[in-house]
């Protein structure tokens, strides 16, 4: 039996992995899918810049393919997008691996742009509809077999003989690692217009303008603070996301809220996918994401899961 801690994206994508492999699997989480981090994302797949990049651009690549095939099946909220991402600067002529792997990229021409923006580009990118996607991963990971146990787990040592540690800035303290940082973000949900493409503001630390359409709703953002564990939401941050996305989207300047949902992003130096023995248990860890959970779920779950076999 393996033991997965955690049932965000990456929890739920590796137990599904393990679960369909035929190992018997179970998933412990102190919080349900529905109010984890992975709720509260955008979310789109992209590029990762993260160490260690050999490995996050091979996690990418295999995410892509796993969300390619999901775009094509009912009910999984997952659909490829157009996406305009802007503020990163032209497209060089040799473009990094990490770009390169974007289906479909070009330059946008200037009539595509939006005022104060002078170069951006197009890309065929999955983009994610979170609720409903992690309603689908549960529904898939029960259908092999599998439910999401919700309980607390304090120490890994004692949650099985091989444990995956998927818990995202919680592990900090259960896996003792103090590199891992809480970085707060903020989505505003509103009634789709009838927007279909996504829009993402690049080269900006703080805040930035994003918003990603899906079937009824469009996520708005966003926002990072760095060792914020407060999760409450801030009216000022709603606030001033409302006020860049209404400008740069006329359409969105009368569409209702729905809600406010916050996380607390994973960071790290790098993404950690590696086995530790700790005294008699192999512990498997998956989690220091950051931003980019989505984009390398599939690719790290599968990682993970030929690391606890192999181990």
């Amino acid at each position: 039996m393996v033991t997965v801690v955690g049932a965000g994206v990456s929890g739920l994508t590796t137990a599904i992995v393990l679960a369909e492999s035929g190992v018997p699997t179970r998933v412990l989480a102190a919080e349900p899918p529905q109010e984890t981090t992975s709720v509260a994302a955008g979310a789109l797949w992209g590029p990762s810049f993260q160490q260690p990049y050999d490995k996050t651009l091979e996690w990418t690549a295999r995410s892509l393919l796993d969300f390619q095939d999901l775009a094509a099946e009912p009910g999984t909220g997952v659909r490829i997008s157009d996406v305009l991402t802007v503020g990163g600067g032209d497209l060089p002529d040799e473009l990094p691996p990490q770009v390169a792997l974007i289906p479909g990229l070009r330059r946008a021409t200037p009539d595509e742009l939006p005022a104060g923006y002078d170069s951006g580009s197009w890309g065929w990118m999955p983009v994610v509809d979170m609720p409903t996607y992690l309603d689908y991963l549960t529904r898939r990971l029960a259908a092999a077999g599998t439910r999401v146990e919700q309980q607390r787990v304090e120490d890994l040592e004692h949650a099985g003989e091989r444990v995956v540690n998927c818990t995202g800035v919680g592990a900090r303290e259960l896996a003792r690692d103090d590199t891992v940082r809480p970085v707060f973000g903020q989505h505003v949900i509103l009634d789709n217009p009838g927007l279909t493409h996504a829009f993402m503001e690049l080269g900006r630390d703080g805040e930035w303008t994003s918003f990603m359409a899906h079937p009824t709703r469009v996520v708005c953002g966003g926002v990072r603070i760095q060792d914020r564990w407060d999760r409450t939401p801030d009216d000022d941050i709603t606030d001033r996301i409302l006020e860049r996305c209404r400008a740069l989207e006329p359409r969105l300047a009368d569409a209702k809220v729905q809600g406010v949902v916050t996380g607390l992003r994973p960071e790290r130096p790098a993404v950690r996918v590696e086995t530790e023995q700790r005294n008699q248990v192999h512990v498997v860890h998956n989690y220091g994401h950051g931003g980019t959970g989505v984009s390398l779920s599939w690719g790290c779950a599968r990682e993970a899961a030929r690391l606890v076999v192999g181990g």
